[in-house]
């Protein structure tokens, strides 16, 4: 709450370098958003999903989490949910359409095969989403913004890029509650819902779906193993018995980080259990493993 006060009366300046200006400067957004790949934790968990990460959990990308997850900067949550839905486009490129079932799948899988002129308008368009909620103010720039928005609505209306018929389902992975209180707001589930909007403004049929809850305490994992944090996450987590069904076929996990890929494969778990596929999971950065 005080951060948000602060932003009021002070001039923001940049968390990840300090220039004044923006919460998020364009040269730290690029670095949030520039190298989004597969990036799969060693050794991997039994059952973990495909994971894709924005960028490695280092320098700018570190201190721009921590900044929205542990110092309530929630403004950049927009810009972490840019990096977000960019790597899911292009992990659903990847995977040949696995998320999305239909046309859309179809179009992102061709681009990514044919030199990515379809991923490209997706990414593009996401792209255009945030220049105009982060430079609208400036009125030298609205019409150019403006005119880019409206190039974008054309290639969606005139079925360049599809709609997805039966859709997916995005969940957030649920911090403890512990960690709720401490921190003051939910920081992945806020990221989770602005993920999930700007896959929409692309033509997926993205819905958020927040069923996931803790079914028992855990201990900290600060300092566990890989192997000592699957044990220690085993049948943690639940769907809600009183949750709605899903609102497609499979789902997306979100989460801001991912280290071992314990929790992921945890969450994984009890959604499965439920009957719902779990192809990918997206989170903002990805820690370097050491041995």
């Amino acid at each position: 709450m005080l951060s948000a006060v602060l932003d009021l009366v002070l001039p923001p300046s940049c968390v990840g370098c300090g220039v004044k200006g923006a919460s998020c400067c364009p040269r730290c957004l690029a670095a949030l958003t520039a190298a989004p790949a597969r990036r799969m934790p060693t050794p991997a968990p039994a059952g973990l999903p495909d994971c894709w990460s924005a960028a490695p959990y280092e320098g700018v990308v570190r201190r721009t989490i921590v900044a929205y997850k542990e110092r309530g900067a929630v403004a950049l949550a927009g810009v972490l949910a840019e990096a977000v839905a960019r790597t899911v486009l292009i992990a659903i490129g990847h995977m040949g359409g696995r998320l999305a079932i239909g046309d859309v799948s179809e179009r992102i899988a061709a681009g990514h095969a044919g030199g990515g002129s379809a991923l490209g308008h997706v990414v593009g368009r996401l792209a255009v989403g945030h220049m105009s909620e982060q430079i609208g103010h400036m009125s030298e720039q609205i019409g150019h913004v403006s005119e880019q928005i409206g190039h974008a609505r054309q290639i969606v209306h005139a079925g360049q890029i599809g709609h997805v018929g039966t859709g997916f389902a995005v969940v957030p992975v649920p911090s403890t509650r512990r960690s709720g209180r401490d921190r003051g707001h939910d920081a992945v589930g806020r990221l989770a819902v602005l993920v999930a909007r700007r896959l929409r403004a692309c033509g997926l049929g993205a819905e958020v779906w927040p069923v996931l809850g803790q079914a028992r305490r855990v201990a900290d994992q600060a300092g566990l193993s890989c192997a000592e944090r699957v044990s220690n996450l085993a049948g943690s987590l639940q769907v809600l018995p009183t949750a709605k069904g899903p609102p497609g076929a499979c789902a997306l996990l979100v989460d801001d980080i991912v280290t071992t890929g314990a929790t992921l494969a945890e969450a994984a778990r009890a959604l499965r259990s439920a009957g719902v596929e779990v192809p990918l999971a997206a989170t903002v950065g990805a820690t370097r493993r050491r041995s």
